[in-house]
């Protein structure tokens, strides 16, 4: 996910200098149509894209690993926290050892009320 964020700021950095740059050359209010229209194509439609691409890449960890079952588990980075390592659906960070459920108190309450 880091990536995704990485890239969006570095397209940013590149075009509003560019559009600061082709503003004196372009009607103003085609320069308005013009910039939202152009950050809008170079800054968020391919984050949207890598995002995409990202949830696809990952789907069988989020939904059929033990990881996504965790407690330790990050959703939004696909990280296990205990660990700090990305698991995969070939390599668990903690090989299942350190594996916590994530409702430990749901977990508690249901095994003292039997």
């Amino acid at each position: 996910m880091g990536e995704i964020i990485f890239w969006g700021i570095l397209r940013t950095a590149i075009i509003i200098p560019l559009l600061w740059i082709a503003e004196p050359y372009i009607a103003y209010s085609t320069w308005w149509f013009a910039s939202i229209a152009l950050l809008y194509a170079v800054i968020l439609h391919p984050a949207i894209i890598q995002y995409r691409l990202f949830i696809e890449k990952n789907k069988r960890v989020l939904e059929s690993s033990l990881c996504s079952s965790c407690r330790y588990f990050d959703r939004s980075a696909i990280l296990c926290l205990s660990h700090d390592e990305h698991p995969t659906s070939a390599f668990l960070p903690c090989d299942g050892f350190d594996w916590e459920p994530k409702n430990v108190s749901t977990i508690e309450e249901y095994s003292e009320d039997r």
